[in-house]
């Protein structure tokens, strides 16, 4: 019940040499496939997939030193289920007769710099090849001389290794897959107008649709597994805390309706999760369609208004979905996005595919400037914060991680779901109360979660817009979590609504484009919500936006940090923002077939 993937996409690892015998080749094959092979160790010693699993590589039967066993390569990668390759060489080899050919999976070369034999021109060659027959590739060339027989991997060679076998990952690992729209268009807001054409060109997914009514359905059926729905009413009856109720003594619901709707929620977390990846359980009781699922990796409901005006909100099952654990324990978070809004919820995918960390779901709600502080409470903003901050705030419902109760060296964190403790399960879950709901927002009740996210967490949030005539295009702000003071926080908190999850955000400002200031990067938000992921990771996401063709009009990333294929340089190498989406233009979406 953890994931619909059951096979992970793999590495393939091209060994390619110097194709002429009678010495040249023969004197280099133990080399060539040396460095496969510290390649492969490396990968799969310091990479993951979302199920904790190491990443496996596949190293092609011989090294290639023409067509013939380029082709071979390509037969036994499609048979193994390779997703991305990675081609490596110590020495000159015949570019065009030995490159990868896939039009679809991502490629990257990486030359060894020697003097014995030229690598370094090889790689130079074969990227020309890859950029005239328009197969973009990332380059990697390390910045220092190695002896031909040092078999070590340089730390700049595998940074930018680990870089493009991340990106890679995730290309090939949603590729196929579907994203559920549960619902439709939820209060006219743009990312849920769902757009098919971006899931099918850009990212190679399919769009499911199912109307509410269909959660429902299976409420009022009892389609869903009944032993599993009294251990997890259990469990949150055992574990979860309410929160006092902001709704008038006239106006809110009983004990009694309170406790229905309790069991409704619990119910229809179960249904979303089984219409998301199936359930074999269901069959069992007589319902084989719905015990499939949609195949779904990420989805979105819809909810307001039509479904919170007469049932219960989702928060809550947002909010457990989202999470790394429930009453089955540790899990992989199931990405699902509130109010259907399938660009962010692409984003919160992008994030926890490249992690493999739950993501913080977002409204940008508001710019306080160290004035407007100031004013409004007498408090002034001081360190990361001292420019002012962003309050990203979600209405009734993010992942649990959020909270920052779990911890690496000591810090706020979110980690993988496997290296989650039962205490920091407990942290997160103590730290969180679950309030009815406002019934001015949400008519039909429900319970929204309620925490702040400790401050000290280095956050990149991100959001992808589709523009008309332009397409897709990523944005990117890396920052801190910010902690006010309880007083501070209180203040600005009822100012919008208290039952809802708070995150305290401050930009790292550069002094360029749209990070002169706190102010200038909400100004330039391209819509009202985005994705949190822990970590700085937007250096990684302008390597997948690059092969997706998907161009980044807004970041605070160090150039010397980007990596994307050799081709984008014949784009320009001055203004690289503008040749990103020169690049993007010029090779078009990935999948896109006509």
């Amino acid at each position: 019940m953890n994931s619909l993937i059951q096979n992970y996409p793999k590495i393939g690892i091209r060994p390619v040499i110097d194709g002429r015998m009678e010495g040249i080749r023969e004197s280099l094959e133990n080399q060539t496939m040396a460095m496969a092979k510290s390649v492969s160790k490396l990968i799969s010693e310091r990479l993951k997939y979302p199920n904790g699993k190491p990443v496996e590589c596949v190293i092609a039967d011989t090294t290639i030193g023409g067509v013939f066993e380029a082709r071979a390569a390509d037969e036994k990668f499609s048979k193994e289920g390779v997703g991305a390759s990675l081609s490596v060489t110590p020495c000159w080899c015949y570019g065009s007769e030995t490159m990868d050919m896939n039009l679809y999976i991502p490629k990257a070369i990486w030359g060894f710099s020697g003097t014995e034999r030229p690598g370094a021109v090889y790689l130079a060659a074969v990227q020309a090849a890859h950029s005239q027959k328009g197969l973009p590739a990332f380059s990697i060339y390390g910045r220092d001389v190695q002896d031909n027989n040092d078999h070590s991997i340089p730390e700049d060679v595998k940074e930018k290794i680990l870089s493009f076998v991340k990106a890679a990952l995730v290309v090939s690992t949603i590729k196929d897959r579907s994203y559920l729209s549960i619902g439709n268009v939820s209060m006219g807001i743009a990312g849920s107008i769902i757009d098919p054409n971006f899931f099918e060109d850009y990212l190679g997914m399919r769009v499911e649709y199912v109307d509410m009514t269909e959660v429902k359905r299976r409420i009022d059926l009892d389609i869903y597994d009944r032993d599993e729905y009294k251990k997890a009413l259990d469990w949150v009856k055992d574990n979860l805390k309410e929160g006092s109720d902001e709704n008038g003594p006239n106006t809110r619901k009983t004990r009694k309706d309170l406790d229905s709707d309790w069991e409704f929620l619990v119910k229809m977390t179960l249904a979303c999760r089984d219409l998301m990846i199936g359930n074999k359980k269901l069959k069992n009781l007589g319902y084989y369609e719905e015990s499939l699922g949609h195949n779904a990796i990420v989805a979105g409901f819809q909810g307001q208004r039509q479904w919170t005006d007469y049932y219960p909100n989702a928060d809550f099952t947002e909010t457990i979905l989202n999470s790394s654990f429930d009453w089955n324990g540790n899990r992989i978070p199931y990405i699902l996005a509130t109010e259907n809004d399938s660009l962010n919820g692409i984003s919160m995918l992008f994030g926890h595919l490249l992690t493999n960390t739950a993501q913080i779901f977002s409204d940008v709600r508001t710019y306080w400037s160290p004035e407007a502080v100031k004013r409004v409470t007498g408090y002034k903003l001081e360190g990361m914060a001292e420019m002012g901050i962003i309050h990203l705030i979600n209405s009734g419902s993010t992942a649990l991680d959020g909270t920052g109760q779990q911890e690496i060296d000591g810090k706020p964190a979110i980690k993988p779901f496997w290296e989650i403790t039962e205490e920091e399960i407990n942290k997160c879950i103590n730290t969180t109360l679950f309030r009815p709901a406002n019934l001015e927002y949400f008519r039909g009740g429900g319970f929204s979660t309620d925490f702040t996210t400790r401050g000290g967490m280095p956050v990149t949030i991100s959001r992808i817009n589709l523009v008309k005539g332009l397409g897709p295009v990523l944005q990117i702000a890396e920052g801190e979590t910010i902690e006010l003071p309880d007083r501070v926080h209180g203040i600005l908190d009822k100012r919008t609504d208290p039952t809802w999850p708070t995150t305290w955000f401050a930009p790292r400002l550069n002094g360029r484009g749209a990070f002169t200031d706190v102010y200038s990067v909400m100004n330039n938000w391209g819509a009202n919500h985005c994705a949190v992921s822990y970590g700085h990771i937007g250096a990684l996401l302008i390597t997948l936006a690059s092969i997706l063709r998907i161009p980044v009009y807004m970041h605070n990333i160090e150039d010397k940090e980007i990596f994307r294929p050799s081709a984008w340089n014949g784009f320009g190498t001055n203004n690289r923002e503008s040749a990103d989406y020169r690049a993007c233009k010029n090779f078009g979406p990935l999948y896109k077939k006509i």
